[in-house]
């Protein structure tokens, strides 16, 4: 069997739009995010390693992810790992793709796609919180959505924030560095993003504005968050699924032990997002925040990985 390897040039190939709309016909077919397999961890010696299996009638896969920290201080990547695509109803192996390159562009999209709903058109100042891929392909998948004036970088390493604001002026964004110790640079903010691998809050969430919207995506584990109690409580609420966010999100999870947030005060899923289903998402109901986390699941993979497949194999 050869079996056709998609590499990182084939999965960007699809494009941040592409990796939405893949996420939207995927939940305008059916899909329905809280029957989503869970996701496996295993611990291992340089750190963790994630198995995320997804199925529809058509296609089924799973991601296999290895996470380690001590990574970076080598000069290698913090994430590795592949993803098996194949046929749903032969389960015969269709092709695998490169397991990183597809969480980096498949985690912009689901952010971009709860974008879609939650923000106006126009952003008058985006702060973004990361200097790493993630962050660099939240950029890319933004403005594909939005035309944003101002932009505000803020990361642990300087050179590295100097670095992506240069990247956003490239594209034509009025970009400049941001401080650390200045986070309150959000009380002027529409759209905050959050992509760090912070296990603590980045900001003083009583400083972001009503109808602001913030998106946290640098976490899955159950005791790390980006974002304090103050962003959830005072927020409408939206994730991927209530049953992936009530298992690994801290963000949530952590002001839900303090009392400040409750289970059932999540206002809607990406399912209802994407239908429509809330008009409390609606960028016209400023009455306060709006928050979406995401943990990241096996569909969104599988719904990305497959439209890279049809976009690369003939």
């Amino acid at each position: 069997m050869n079996l056709p390897l998609l590499g990182a040039d084939d999965i960007e190939t699809l494009g941040p739009t592409g990796a939405v709309d893949a996420l939207a016909a995927a939940l305008s077919g059916g899909l329905d995010p809280e029957n989503s397999p869970a996701r496996h961890h295993v611990t291992a010696p340089g750190g963790e390693l994630l198995l995320m299996p997804a199925t529809t009638r058509q296609v089924t896969g799973v991601k296999i992810v290895g996470v380690a920290p001590g990574n970076p201080a080598h000069g290698l990547p913090r994430i590795t790992g592949s993803y098996l695509l194949l046929d749903g109803p032969t389960l015969q192996p269709l092709a695998l793709l490169d397991g990183a390159a597809l969480t980096t562009l498949r985690t912009p999209a689901v952010s971009a796609l709860a974008i879609r709903h939650l923000t106006g058109p126009v952003l008058r100042h985006l702060v973004l919180f990361g200097t790493g891929p993630q962050a660099y392909g939240h950029l890319a998948a933004v403005l594909a959505e939005r035309r944003v004036e101002r932009l505000t970088v803020i990361g642990r390493t300087p050179h590295r924030a100097v670095a992506l604001v240069e990247q956003a002026r490239r594209l034509g964004v009025d970009a400049r560095p941001g401080e650390t110790h200045r986070a309150e640079e959000v009380a002027t903010a529409d759209l905050v993003l959050c992509c760090t691998t912070s296990a603590t809050p980045l900001f003083d969430g009583a400083l972001v504005p009503d109808g602001a919207t913030v998106v946290a995506v640098g976490s899955h584990t159950p005791d790390a968050r980006e974002v304090d109690s103050a962003v959830v409580s005072r927020s409408a609420v939206y994730v991927e699924s209530r049953a992936a966010a009530l298992s690994e999100a801290g963000d949530l999870l952590i002001p839900m032990a303090e009392g400040a947030f409750r289970a059932e005060d999540i206002a809607g899923n990406l399912a209802d997002l994407a239908a429509g289903r809330d008009a409390g998402a609606e960028p016209t109901a400023l009455g306060r925040p709006r928050f979406f986390k995401s943990v990241g699941m096996g569909w969104e993979d599988l719904a990305v990985a497959a439209a890279v497949y049809r976009n690369a194999v003939p």
